[in-house]
C-alpha cells in the first residue's frame, strides 16, 4: 500500500509502495510476516466488532461501530506492516501496485498467501474468542451468524432485493474507490501526507466506504478478507459457507469483484490524475 517514510527517501524498485527504511536490509520473509500480522490485526478489529454486534443482538453496537472498527483496524494494520512490506494487506491492492506501480510480480503470489494466512488466523481467533456466544445464538452454525466472517447480498436481507449482479458491481465499485484513493494519497507528486496521516487517511477511506457502500455486499473490497474467513467457517462447521442466503454459490463474488475493481480504480488514477500531476505540480 505505502511505506511509512518520507518520499524523499524513496529509492527502491517498488516506486514508494514498499520501500524499506534507509540503511536496512529487508527480506522477503520479513515482508511476508508483516503482511500476515497486518492482516491479522485488521481481522481482529473487523470480525471482532461484527461478532460483538451479532451476539449482542444490537445492544453492543451497530453499523456505525462496525464501520469505525474496520477503519481503525486498517489504520493499525498499516502501522504494523507499512514500513516493512508497504502494508498491502489486500490481494486487490497487491495486484494493482504490481500492474501500475512496479511492485515485483514474483512477490505477488507470496504476498497474497501471507495475507490469506493473516486473515484466516484472525478470523479463527475471533471465532474461538466468541465461540460459546456464537453457538448459544446459533447452535447449528447457520446463516444466522455466518455474516460475522463472510459477506452476502444485502448482508443477508432478502427484503433489500440484492442479487449477484448488484453485489458484484458493489465490490467492483467499492474496491475501485479504495485503490483510486490509496494511489492519490501515496502519490509522491500528490497529497502524500506524513506516514501517520496516510495510515489514518486510508482507515478513513474504509469508514467512508462502510457508511456509503455497506449495504449490497458488506464492503468486503478485499478477496483475502472474505475467502480466508469463509474457509475458516467451512472448516469449523458452517456447511453453507460458500453460499449466499438463497443457496447460490457466492464466494467468488467478493474475490473476483475486488480484483477487477482494484485494476479499474488504479487504471483510472494512472490514466487521469497521475498523468496530469507532473505537468501541474512542481516536482517534490
Amino acid at each position: 500500500m505505502f511505506a511509512l517514510r518520507k518520499p524523499s527517501q524513496q529509492t527502491s524498485e517498488l516506486a514508494g509502495m514498499a520501500d524499506p527504511p534507509k540503511g536496512s536490509t529487508p527480506t522477503t520473509f520479513g515482508e511476508l510476516v508483516a503482511e500476515t500480522l497486518g492482516s491479522f490485526i485488521i481481522a481482529i478489529f473487523g470480525f471482532g466488532v461484527v461478532a460483538q454486534v451479532t451476539v449482542g443482538a444490537g445492544a453492543l453496537g451497530g453499523h456505525d461501530s462496525i464501520s469505525w472498527s474496520w477503519g481503525l483496524g486498517v489504520t493499525f494494520g498499516i502501522f504494523v506492516a507499512g514500513a516493512i512490506s508497504g502494508a498491502h494487506l489486500n490481494p486487490a491492492v497487491t495486484l494493482a501496485v504490481a500492474t501500475y506501480k512496479g511492485f515485483p510480480w514474483a512477490k505477488v503470489g507470496p504476498y497474497i498467501l501471507a495475507q490469506l494466512v493473516g486473515w484466516f488466523v484472525g478470523a479463527l481467533v475471533i471465532f474461538l474468542n466468541y465461540m460459546n456466544s456464537i453457538k448459544a445464538l446459533d447452535p447449528n452454525l447457520s446463516f444466522k451468524t455466518q455474516g460475522i466472517f463472510s459477506t452476502s447480498p444485502g448482508n443477508g436481507n432478502n427484503a433489500l432485493d440484492v442479487h449477484l449482479p448488484q453485489a458484484f458491481m458493489d465490490q467492483v465499485l467499492g474496491t475501485a474507490v479504495l485503490v483510486f484513493l490509496i494511489f492519490a494519497i501515496t502519490d509522491v507528486l500528490g497529497a502524500n501526507p506524513t506516514p501517520a496521516v496516510s495510515a489514518i487517511a486510508v482507515g478513513l477511506i474504509i469508514v467512508g466506504i462502510g457508511f456509503a457502500l455497506g449495504t449490497n455486499d458488506g464492503y468486503a473490497i478485499n478477496p483475502a478478507r472474505d475467502f480466508a474467513p469463509r474457509l475458516m467457517e467451512w472448516i469449523v462447521g458452517y456447511k453453507d459457507a460458500w453460499l449466499d442466503q438463497r443457496g447460490n454459490v457466492f464466494f467468488w463474488v467478493p474475490i473476483l469483484g475486488p480484483l477487477v475493481g482494484g485494476l479499474v480504480g488504479g487504471g483510472v488514477y494512472q490514466a487521469t490524475i497521475a498523468r496530469t500531476l507532473p505537468t501541474t505540480v512542481p516536482s517534490k
